[in-house]
């Protein structure tokens, strides 16, 4: 036995079919509490003592029912719960009530057999809910409900469970197809439809058509689909109580979910506008940068053109982001392929012909906002034109080499590095009049919050830490 807080031992007088039974009983409380809007318990027998044993119990969210103050486990004497050890003896559905607490009103309380099919008693479901929903129809909905609880069961076709809400409709049809129950929900809806009492009506009516319900009782498994009828989008589900092969009984759902699809488009509208934008913003970029690189190849001065490639390379870093946004829902971005790009497109444009370079690229994936995205990927850029520009004077090859990985699970870490000359002598990183390295201190101190390194060691390190968030 799997039921949680319930010792195999205890239960070994059952059989494995009405182990089976009780599990997957026990499996559907949930839902069960959901839709009667109460809270639903499950007793046994505790061997031959006069005392139960509580195996399962769930409440609704949507109303209020005191829960005992234990777990499932729990053992009782048979005085504590009269109604529940008679219906225990008896075999019979009995409605009482539970005084719950001294001056408080009683809960409204009914109590079922669960039966094998020799009409065996093996255990007994309780459900408890407050006065206000205690009416006939009520009655109908909970038997209803506990005929779900007991009805045929194949667990690779189970309902798929979704919790239930108070604006829900629910509604319960007979065998012949009529509605025998109708919540205020479910009035509430079809009234503005046009369609007034519900209870007596067939589901099929051509003024109720639920969709769902049809397929359902032929197939007997749940179906779900959402129609737009009246100017309303309605989510419809069908859930069939099914007998030995029959369906006797079925639960209507309906749920009117016109606002939240209204959302939905107005969302995926809004989205397609800021895609549009970030592709706008890359295609305005990647012009400039086409513009630069003319103006570079218009100058007569090595320096000039040496300032113009590298401004062209700012603006395509920043450019990477924006393409990458302009291909997703989020404003979020995996820095682990902006970098990747950025490091290839640096070292094939700054690279000297006949220059042969090693590349070492490591990352893990790195999520973050848009605007951090941006600032890391200049980064990535200025420290990688440094080395290029700066690490291999005198040389005709070498390694430069990218790591980025998370750091005590609260921080990210970026290392570019190189087996090139190193720093200059004497080298002070706050002093130095490069226009990148002051760049990367700015928008890893003051964008980023983080701490930048840069030191030698077999040629030029640069290590960033940045916090997650």
């Amino acid at each position: 036995m799997t039921i949680p807080g319930v010792h195999f031992q205890d239960l070994a007088k059952f059989s494995a079919k009405e182990v089976e039974l009780l599990e997957k009983i026990h499996g559907r409380l949930e839902l069960a509490g959901d839709i009667s809007h109460a809270q639903v318990s499950m007793y046994v027998r505790a061997g031959r003592a006069k005392k139960l044993i509580l195996v399962g119990q769930a409440h609704s969210m949507n109303s209020f029912s005191p829960q005992h103050a234990g777990i499932d486990g729990l053992t009782f004497a048979a005085p504590e719960e009269p109604l529940v050890w008679r219906t225990l003896e008896t075999g019979e559905r009995i409605t009482g009530q539970r005084e719950w607490a001294l001056g408080m009103e009683p809960l409204f309380m009914e109590t079922f057999p669960v039966k094998t099919a020799k009409g065996k008693v093996i255990a007994v479901l309780s459900f408890e809910l407050s006065g206000e929903e205690t009416g006939a129809d009520h009655q109908i909905l909970l038997e209803t409900v506990f005929m779900l609880l007991v009805s045929d069961y194949d667990s690779q076709k189970q309902f798929v469970y979704r919790p239930m809400f108070s604006q829900d409709g629910i509604l319960a049809v007979n065998e012949r197809g009529q509605i025998i129950y109708a919540n205020a929900a479910a009035a509430g809806i079809y009234r503005v439809l046009g369609v007034g009492r519900l209870v007596g009506r067939r589901v099929h009516e051509r003024a109720l058509s639920f969709r769902p319900a049809h397929k359902a009782s032929i197939t007997g498994l749940p179906q779900e689909m959402e129609v737009e009828v009246g100017g309303l989008v309605l989510s419809e589900k069908a859930v069939p109580v099914v007998q030995a092969g029959k369906t006797i009984r079925m639960l209507l759902f309906v749920a009117d979910v016109t606002q939240l699809r209204k959302k939905e488009k107005e969302l995926l509208v809004k989205s397609a506008v800021i895609q549009e934008i970030h592709h706008r913003v890359k295609n305005n970029l990647q012009t400039i940068a086409s513009l630069l690189r003319l103006q570079a190849r218009r100058s007569e001065t090595p320096e000039v053109r040496a300032a113009l490639r590298e401004s062209v390379n700012r603006i395509l870093s920043i450019s990477l982001v924006h393409e990458f946004l302009s291909q997703q829902d989020e404003e979020l971005i995996d820095v682990a392929e902006v970098a990747r790009n950025i490091f290839d497109l640096v070292i094939q444009s700054m690279l000297e012909p006949g220059f042969e370079i090693q590349k070492v690229f490591e990352s893990e994936p790195v999520i973050l906002l848009s605007e951090r995205a941006s600032s890391l990927a200049l980064v990535v850029n200025e420290l990688v034109q440094n080395a290029i520009e700066h690490g291999f004077m005198g040389r005709s090859s070498g390694i430069i080499g990218l790591k980025l990985s998370s750091v005590s699970g609260n921080a990210y870490r970026l290392e570019i590095f190189d087996n090139g000359i190193g720093l200059p002598e004497g080298f002070d990183r706050a002093k130095t009049k490069s226009l990148g390295i002051q760049i990367v201190r700015t928008l890893v101190e003051t964008d980023l919050g983080g701490t930048f390194e840069l030191f030698s060691s077999g040629g030029t390190h640069a290590v960033i830490t940045i916090p997650r968030t």
